[in-house]
């Protein structure tokens, strides 16, 4: 059996049913809890039904459609001790060139919306309460034969993420940490825990979500940086930072677990996104310095520019074409998109001396990003949904044959 990543691939979330839905919104309008409003039962059947959905379509690399998350970004972070949520956090406490920061915030107010996280005290995992990813995890295995659990793929929220958005020092009390040095090795040391507890329970492959290595490649966020004279160091020296922080936090993984990095450039209710950029100004550092298996990249509009970063990409690390739009219901021309997957492979292939058939072996195809960041989803019905991932799958076939 190969391990992942597959040919045909997706980004995790998938349109939420109707039924769990509501099941959700009861809890938050009634006030009620998870087992009076029957979740357990309605969120065991979707997950079920959405792992159904995916091995039906051919697709190896099965998830929860990440139905047990309002956000991408899931719980995990609540649940490690020593985090503090925030209710209405001031805006002074953020970036407010950071580009979902920049989306978030209403006109005329002067809070924050949307969930704050921050480390009031030394951040610790403790086992007795992360279980949101033990959780999902196991849903997912309870709807899936054992031989294919190693293909099973939970998505993770990159360890930078509720660092970026904060502005420099706001990320963390004086009392929790003196230094982002101090805070970088302790989340490093969560992240290590939550990873071996999750392959302890038989997790293989993790793809962290990360718009925010996107942002680097915005224009409108460097130079906000640079004006921002709170901020040490230069935008380049928090880029090293990142890739440090996910080296260390992947860096006790057994050899046998995959792992790999979604660079997002946001997708958000009614399929809006956040940032422009190429991925040319970071490409040559991000494929070499950061060392997980694969990138996911996004590449379905110009907005991520074109195919030349790939030159930069090493042997031995894969990278996967998100070329299938999750923002429109129009379906993509498949001889254009293979057309599309065949120039990706002569960049990858001119930059390590290698023919195009072998740089096709690096390379998977996806869409660009899940089909429901948040669960309120986008514009597109579940028919369309099964005719986009079909898509990939269509397209996986005729260029590699293989998973």
């Amino acid at each position: 059996m190969s391990p992942p990543p597959f040919r045909a691939e997706h980004m995790g979330s998938l349109l939420r049913p109707q039924q769990l839905l509501d099941v959700r919104e009861a809890i938050r309008e009634k006030g009620i809890s998870e087992e009076e409003a029957g979740l357990p039962p309605v969120e065991k059947a979707a997950v079920a039904d959405v792992v159904k959905l995916q091995r039906d379509l051919g697709l190896k690399a099965v998830t929860s459609g990440e139905y047990n998350r309002t956000r991408f970004w899931g719980l995990m972070w609540d649940e490690f001790d020593g985090t503090i949520r925030l209710q209405d956090a001031e805006a002074s406490m953020f970036r407010l060139y950071h580009p979902d920061v920049v989306s978030l915030i209403e006109k005329d107010r002067k809070v924050m919306p949307g969930d704050s996280v921050i480390a009031g005290s030394k951040l610790r995992h403790n086992p007795e309460r992360s279980l949101s990813n033990l959780h999902e995890l196991r849903l997912v295995q309870a709807a899936t034969p054992e031989a294919e659990w190693p293909n099973i793929k939970l998505t993770m929220i990159t360890p930078a993420w509720f660092h970026m958005r904060y502005k420099q020092g706001r990320a963390y009390t004086p009392e929790a940490y003196s230094s982002d040095e101090e805070y970088f090795a302790d989340v490093a040391k969560v992240y290590q825990d939550e990873l071996a507890a999750l392959y302890a329970a038989g997790l293989r492959n993790v793809q962290f979500d990360d718009p925010g290595l996107a942002y680097f490649c915005s224009d409108k966020f460097r130079d906000g940086w640079a004006t921002d004279t709170d901020n040490i160091g230069t935008v380049d020296d928090l880029l090293d930072a990142y890739i440090k922080l996910y080296n260390d936090s992947i860096s006790k993984l057994p050899a046998d677990f995959h792992t790999g990095v979604h660079l997002c450039r946001g997708n958000f209710i009614g399929g809006r996104h956040f940032a422009e950029g190429a991925y040319d100004i970071i490409a040559q550092k991000l494929f070499t310095d950061l060392k997980v298996n694969t990138f996911y990249l996004e590449y379905d509009t110009a907005r991520a520019g074109g195919f030349e970063p790939l030159k930069f990409l090493p042997k031995g690390r894969n990278v996967v074409i998100g070329a299938i739009s999750t923002k429109l219901r129009e379906l993509e021309d498949k001889d254009e998109i293979k057309e599309r997957i065949y120039r990706a492979a002569d960049f990858v292939a001119e930059g390590s001396g290698q023919t195009r058939e072998e740089a096709l072996k690096q390379i998977c195809i996806s869409p660009q990003c899940g089909f429901s960041t948040h669960e309120s989803g986008y514009p597109l019905t579940e028919e369309d949904e099964k005719k986009k991932l079909g898509l990939v799958r269509q397209i996986a076939d005729e260029i590699w044959g293989e998973p």
